[in-house]
């Protein structure tokens, strides 16, 4: 009996490429009625570039003829091959012209200025004015940067800098004194020197939203299908729900259908409190197109939500909480991404989809509502550190205690019987 085998049993899923072909005709311009911005991007030709061929001649040994005969120890036996492998303890005489190449790069001259001589070297490489390669805005700065930063080398060298406890909390202190008695009028932008500074702000850790995690999502084309000419109030509240089809992992995106909708739910949204009952109607959000990752950051130490606080209440405001003093009010993004539009598939099988996601509010757990107090007691509680430390402290004394009970960090009886694990949530906790 003969079987038939299918040519579907693969280990992995078979994927065709479909490149575009290259143009069959030289480019021209042509007048296409739509946004230029579509078209300004020069990713687009990436595919293109990519597949054309370069008018390179280069033969069978690919410009580096190597002729092996020139050694007689490769072809005789018990040969003599101490000039394929010199002696380390007596090195051949290296040619001047080559003497630049064993040297440090950041301590020589480079290749094409011609050898160093003897005994001299430079603090810094000496880099080609290559303009072409550079950005426009940073030649001028280059240029001035050059000069003073072989000068910071030697300075930085000779002053010795205290790192001590007491040297911090003296500059900090420092720092607060240059500000009050500082000119705003004389504090300039470092790329725009034409601004100046109008108005200062102390900087708050925003104690209202710290307890929440926030993600950054860029996209590669603004999502929904309206122009960008369009206001679109819809995008404020969006709903990204994770998805995995075929082993692969993706973004839903969902969006109310009216704009009526999002303002009204931005609207109840700030003005109900995290205690108050669900609503009684819920918010439609209806599926919208897939996204796929391309790239995740997950530590994030140069972006930051920044609030600019007057320290002025205002009547019309939904917020009902107490007006803060003045500041500027920071919060931390957790993790980075940016996604592109997913290919639709028809043929793939998804695990879970929603066309439509009905969201209500839901008041917080206990287990919740602590994990937020805990969070929030890192920038409101001035003890969170020394407590942070006593709880480091009591949890590696309860390991020790729990290490010398049999010698086998065993809190079970005499007869050294151990306590079973019941499930795996136990040993990593649950996710």
């Amino acid at each position: 009996m003969s079987f038939k085998k299918s040519k579907l049993d693969l280990l992995i899923r078979v994927r065709y490429s479909n490149p575009l072909p290259s143009p069959p005709c030289p480019p021209k311009l042509l007048n296409i009625p739509t946004d230029p911005k579509r078209y300004a991007r020069p990713e687009f030709l990436d595919d293109i570039a990519t597949s054309m061929p370069l008018p390179m001649v280069v033969d069978g040994e690919l410009g580096m003829p190597l002729d092996l005969s020139q050694w007689d120890c490769l072809w005789e036996e018990n040969g003599d091959d101490s000039e394929l492998n010199p002696d380390p303890n007596r090195p051949s005489k290296i040619d001047p012209r080559d003497q630049f190449m064993l040297g440090d790069p950041a301590s020589t001259a480079a290749p094409f200025l011609g050898p160093v001589a003897s005994g001299a070297s430079t603090p810094l490489a000496a880099m080609p004015n290559v303009p072409w390669l550079r950005k426009t805005e940073y030649l001028s700065r280059e240029g001035s940067s050059r000069a003073s930063l072989s000068q910071d080398l030697k300075q930085n060298q000779d002053n010795a800098i205290d790192i001590s406890r007491d040297a911090q909390l003296r500059d900090i202190e420092a720092s607060f004194a240059a500000v009050e008695n500082s000119d705003l009028a004389s504090l300039r932008h470092p790329t725009k020197p034409e601004l100046t500074a109008v108005e200062t702000f102390e900087i708050f850790p925003d104690a209202e939203i710290w307890a929440n995690a926030y993600d950054l999502f860029r996209f590669s084309e603004r999502p929904g299908d309206r122009p960008l000419d369009v206001e679109d109030p819809r995008l404020d509240c969006a709903v990204l729900r994770p998805m995995e089809a075929d082993g692969d992992h993706f973004l839903a995106y969902y969006l109310t259908k009216e704009d009526e909708d999002a303002i009204e739910f931005k609207t109840n949204r700030l003005a109900r409190s995290p205690d108050d009952p669900p609503e009684d109607e819920p918010t439609l959000f209806h599926f919208v197109r897939d996204y796929e990752t391309v790239k995740v950051e997950q530590e994030v130490p140069n972006e930051f939500l920044l609030v600019l606080d007057d320290g002025m209440s205002n009547d019309d405001d939904f917020d009902t909480k107490k007006s803060r003093p003045k500041g500027a009010y920071y919060k931390n993004i957790e993790r980075k991404m940016l996604l592109k539009k997913k290919r639709v598939n028809t043929y793939e099988s998804y695990g879970d989809k929603w066309d439509v996601v009905r969201l209500t509010h839901t008041p917080m757990s206990t287990e919740e509502a602590q994990e937020r107090e805990e969070a929030l007691a890192e920038v409101v509680d001035p003890l969170f550190p020394l407590a942070r430390g006593d709880a480091d402290a009591d949890a590696e004394g309860e390991v020790d205690e729990s290490h010398g009970l049999n010698g086998h960090g065993d809190p079970s009886g005499v007869n050294g019987t151990r306590h079973e694990i019941v499930d795996a949530v136990d040993v990593f906790g649950e996710e």
